[in-house]
């Protein structure tokens, strides 16, 4: 994969909890950790754009039928 190097200027509280990170063995270097918070960003926001879609699509006879069975169901109690 290829990279881009790019300057950045955080606050230092920031920088000392990626420092924290880094020390406590959650991200191998700076780079690493601000690349893993943006990855992980952009799947929050690729999966927000996913549940938009399936929110505005017409619901599915096949799930609405699934759904209702389960809210009709009687369960057994639970033994704890």
């Amino acid at each position: 994969m290829a990279t881009t190097q790019i300057a950045v200027r955080l606050p230092d509280d920031l920088v000392a909890w990626l420092d924290a990170e880094v020390d406590a063995g959650r991200a191998t270097s700076r780079a690493a950790g601000i690349a893993k918070l943006l990855r992980r960003a952009r799947r929050i926001q690729e999966d927000e754009q996913d549940l938009a879609i399936l929110l505005a699509a017409p619901p599915d006879p096949d799930q609405e039928s699934l759904l209702e069975w389960m809210r009709t169901r009687t369960y057994p109690a639970s033994s704890r």
